[in-house]
């Protein structure tokens, strides 16, 4: 939790950045409260990151003065999140001191910031960015953070804005140059904040190309809601709302087409039971499929890709990053098995079983849910046959496996009862021409049909 200096007088806590290049992190839960002394180390609150939860620790001893922020709210990474006192020093009423105003999605831009510098440097001004920490160490906070300017300062530069590709896919689905918009980060880097308040200050320009605009906000009363019948309102947080932006997301960049086909499975079935029995272990269709998918991108590299829309750029990878969808109670969550090109069956299945578990009790990291290259779903475990699965962008495939089922089949003149395992693939059609998406696919279907080549 690096990135980001802490006071020295030990007052105030900024929340650190949870993870690599994270600008924010939604607040689920406080596990201490006002006017309890915590230990150092000790769990302040939970937030959610992406599709990981990270518990926050205290970093140093103290009494708990103030909470700045409510559960189902974004924190800034560089806001105020805990405020100290000393001992026995009394409580602030209420979870958070003054917030920032709430963007139009819901939640707050910062719950708390710091009002004031280390000890001996001025306030920051309504107008201006907040300053945290001495002149030999200075950490400007975007202004995002502080009351809008009515007009955006500007910068023109000679080079390249330092910025990561997802910063720049947030400045062009905002339409804003970002050659324009000054850097608060290390070295004048471009953050998403940075871009973000830039937008909000009513400073644009014209996208610098890209594929995808940015859907249009739905204002409050443009649509009509029946109140009647209502049992439950269930608010977007947790991971329910990073699978709603991540959805969002790939609808609106990625152009999606999805191309169906069956396998014939029998005799995978029969050497997947032999298999279990001399191993001693059981698996299920799985992890053979995902030897038949890792298999099949090899002869067809171009799905085993990324696209990076902010340069315009196809990036296919070699090693196949394999993400498995999971379902749990708090929602759809995909980790990722690095190099399961080099695995056997029986290793993807352990991988499969231990991240599946990491999932549902909430302990997986996040780096273990980041950097696939194709994902699998396998909506067949809840008896669905044929879908249309969104592509977990920025990847450019992803394959749904149906539920096998037995049926009376035809080869070479003959009827017999077989098993049929029903497989959707959606590709990105910038990326993935319709032929090669088929082709893609028959080779799988001939690899589950063949079952010596996955053995």
């Amino acid at each position: 939790m690096a990135g980001i200096k802490q006071p020295s007088d030990k007052s105030h806590f900024l929340l650190p950045d949870l993870g690599e290049g994270l600008a924010e992190a939604e607040l689920i839960s406080w596990k201490v409260k006002p006017g309890e002394t915590v230990k150092e180390s000790q769990t302040l609150a939970e937030m959610q990151t992406d599709k990981a939860l990270v518990e926050v620790p205290s970093p140093w001893a103290g009494t708990v003065t103030e909470l700045c922020g409510k559960a189902g709210e974004i924190i800034k990474v560089g806001a105020v999140l805990v405020r100290y006192g000393a001992a026995g020093a009394p409580a602030k009423p209420g979870a958070a001191a003054p917030t920032a105003t709430a963007s139009s999605n819901g939640t707050s831009g910062a719950a708390c910031l710091s009002s004031q510098v280390a000890a001996g440097a001025p306030a920051a001004t309504e107008d201006q960015g907040t300053v945290v920490g001495t002149m030999s160490g200075t950490l400007t906070v975007s202004d995002r953070f502080a009351r809008r300017a009515p007009e955006a300062a500007t910068v023109s530069r000679d080079g390249k804005a330092l910025a990561t590709p997802a910063v720049r896919r947030i400045a062009r689905e905002l339409g804003i140059d970002i050659q324009r918009v000054p850097g608060s980060g290390r070295g004048g880097r471009v953050t998403a904040s940075d871009v973000e308040s830039f937008a909000g200050a009513g400073a644009s320009a014209p996208a610098s190309g890209g594929f995808a605009p940015r859907s249009a906000a739905i204002a409050p009363g443009s649509v009509y809601i029946d109140p009647q019948g209502i049992v439950q309102r269930v608010p977007f947080r947790g991971v329910r709302r990073k699978i709603a932006e991540s959805l969002d997301r790939s609808v609106r960049t990625t152009v999606h087409f999805t191309v169906v086909d069956e396998a014939d499975v029998t005799i995978l079935e029969q050497k997947r039971k032999e298999y279990g029995r001399v191993t001693g272990q059981k698996l299920s269709m799985l992890p053979f499929i995902m030897t038949a998918i890792c298999k099949a991108l090899r002869k067809h590299p171009t799905l085993n890709a990324i696209t990076d829309d902010a340069n315009n750029e196809i990036l296919v990878k070699g090693p196949v990053n394999l993400g498995c969808a999971v379902d749990t109670e708090n929602g759809l969550m995909v980790p990722v098995i690095r190099d399961a090109g080099a695995k056997s069956p029986v290793e993807l299945a352990a991988e499969v079983k231990r991240l599946a578990a990491a999932c549902k009790d909430r302990s997986i990291k996040r780096e273990e849910s980041m950097g696939g290259t194709f994902t699998i779903s396998n909506v067949g475990s809840y008896g669905g046959m044929f879908a249309t699965p969104v592509i977990n962008y920025p990847e450019v495939a992803i394959l749904a496996a149906g539920r096998a089922k037995e049926r009376v089949m035809v080869k070479d003149g003959r009827f017999y009862a077989g098993l049929s395992l029903p497989l959707s693939l959606s590709c990105d059609h910038r990326v993935v021409d319709g032929a090669e998406g088929a082709r893609f696919l028959n080779t799988v279907v001939g690899m589950l049909e063949n079952p010596e080549t996955l053995i």
